[in-house]
Parts: structure tokens; C-alpha cells; sequence
């Protein structure tokens, strides 16, 4: 939504002064624009990665030449894998698997990381399966609670004074799909399978680079016959910010379009008198 503005800016703005409508500043514009450039989970990984292996080359090739840049070089390098343990090292007791999950559900970082032969790099894919496989185990087992769960109700009618269980949406969800039976047999580590062979089998032919994001990729994907488990599941890791910076920014920006700083607009927003309303 916010691409699409973005493209068609100068069209939104001719059309609201012609209907004479409050239009947006080019600094509220800017605004906009700075909440497309968000930082994605998978890219935590490579980056540090990239920098440990630059530091680590630099002290190895310079160390004679440049002894002052070599020592800090070296100090930068053990005061990243201090810092960044909780993603780096594996035996730490803070570890977290979540962005290593992340960078092995983008084909195009996963192929950079199957195809590194550094110990610490393979640790941390064998996290990153061993973490897709558990979520995935979590999520059969709820939803497995859940039919168990009405199947034991099947036949009974929840009393009318216990609103929790009753259904949320009673007419709509009448209508829905019985949910497939196939997911829970799914084997995840089929599916993991099936994803790095295809890695491989792509890198082999002549369209091995990949213009297209992670998220593009798995949405090209029937997600009914190829991937039925490990599809949803990337595409929530590849949809996770890097921090909480951008939904920190994201409530300043939009903020700032119905604050006192939009005094200008001829339409201004009110709480209703009555408190009742």
C-alpha cells in the first residue's frame, strides 16, 4: 500500500487540491517513504557474518603492515562475538534460532549459507532446521488439541451462559472448509528437503540468480502441493522486522498526521461529548 502511494503521489496530490481536499506536506510525504525502507529479520545474519569475515581477513592480511588497525580489528571482532552471541553462537544460553530460521527460508541467502563449509555457519543452519521442525511440531500438536477438543463436543450445545464457548462467528464461519487432513502428516523434513534440493538443482542451471525477495518466492509457491507446511511458516520468519525501531517509527509517523501539527486541516477529529457515546 505505502509502494503504491508512493507511485502514484503526484496524481493523489492533483486530485486533492481539485476536489479541495487537506493534502499531505512533502515532509509528511517523506515520512511515507521512511516507512518502506525496513530491515527484515533474515538480514541480522548475513551482516554480521560479512563483517566478522571482513575483520577477520583484515587482521590476517594487514597485521604486519598495519599493527594499530590490526590490534582494533581484533578487538572489534571479539566484541562482536560477545555482543551478538544471542545469534552467533550456539552454545550460548541466550541463543536464539530465529534468525538463522529466517536467512534458511530465503533462497537466496540459504544458498549462500548450504554452500559454506565453515563450522560455525553449518551449526547454525542445523539450528535453523532444528527450529523450522519444532515450530512445526508445536503447531500440529494445537491444532490437534483443538480438534480433539470438538470432536468430544460434537453432540453437546454449549450452554448460553458461557460466552467463551460459543461460537465467534456464528453464521459466517458456518460456511467455512472443513481444514485439510493432509497438513498433519506432512513431514517437515521432507519439505526441508525438497527445499534445499531445489536450491541446489537451481544453482546448477542458468537462472541460478534470483532477482525475486524471499517472500516473492514462497508466494509463487502452491502452497497446497509443494511446501503445505514449511510455506506459512516462512513466510512469517521472512515477515519479522529486525527490531522494534519500525513499529516504534510507524507510531510516530502516523502520529504526526492527527496531532496539533495538522492544524491546518479543515476537518478535525473529536471525541464524542456524551460519555455514553
Amino acid at each position: 500500500m505505502i509502494l503504491h502511494c508512493l507511485e502514484v503521489k503526484e496524481h493523489l496530490t492533483a486530485v486533492a487540491e481539485s476536489m479541495g481536499w487537506d493534502s499531505l506536506q512533502p515532509s509528511e510525504w517523506q515520512n511515507i517513504g521512511m516507512l518502506r525502507d525496513t530491515q527484515s529479520l533474515f538480514l541480522v545474519l548475513p551482516a554480521l557474518l560479512e563483517l566478522k569475515n571482513h575483520l577477520s581477513e583484515f587482521s590476517l592480511a594487514h597485521g604486519r603492515t598495519y599493527k594499530d588497525a590490526a590490534t582494533l580489528a581484533q578487538k572489534m571482532l571479539s566484541s562482536m562475538d560477545r555482543r551478538f552471541s544471542v545469534f552467533l553462537d550456539i552454545t550460548a544460553d541466550n541463543f536464539s534460532p530465529l534468525p538463522s530460521a529466517a536467512c534458511f527460508v530465503d533462497p537466496c541467502v540459504a544458498e549462500t549459507l548450504l554452500e559454506n563449509y565453515d563450522n560455525e555457519v553449518k551449526n547454525l543452519v542445523r539450528k535453523a532446521e532444528e527450529y523450522i521442525a519444532h515450530a512445526q511440531r508445536v503447531q500440529v500438536r494445537e491444532e490437534q488439541l483443538t480438534d480433539d477438543k470438538q470432536v468430544a463436543n460434537e453432540g453437546t450445545e454449549a450452554p448460553e451462559s458461557t460466552p467463551a464457548n460459543r461460537c465467534r462467528f456464528k453464521f459466517f464461519s458456518a460456511n467455512r472448509p472443513s481444514r485439510p487432513k493432509t497438513a498433519k502428516t506432512t513431514n517437515i523434513r521432507q519439505e526441508i528437503l525438497k527445499y534445499k534440493q531445489g536450491l541446489s538443482k537451481s544453482h546448477q542451471t542458468a537462472s541460478a540468480e534470483v532477482d525475486e525477495s524471499g517472500i516473492e518466492y514462497w508466494l509463487t509457491q502452491c502452497g497446497s502441493t509443494a511446501f503445505p507446511t514449511l510455506k506459512p511458516l516462512a513466510l512469517d520468519l521472512l515477515s519479522m522486522p529486525a527490531s522494534q525501531t519500525f513499529t516504534e517509527r510507524v507510531f510516530i509517523v502516523t502520529g504526526e498526521f492527527s496531532c496539533g501539527r495538522r492544524n491546518r486541516a479543515r476537518t478535525i477529529l473529536r471525541f464524542p461529548q456524551n460519555k455514553q457515546a
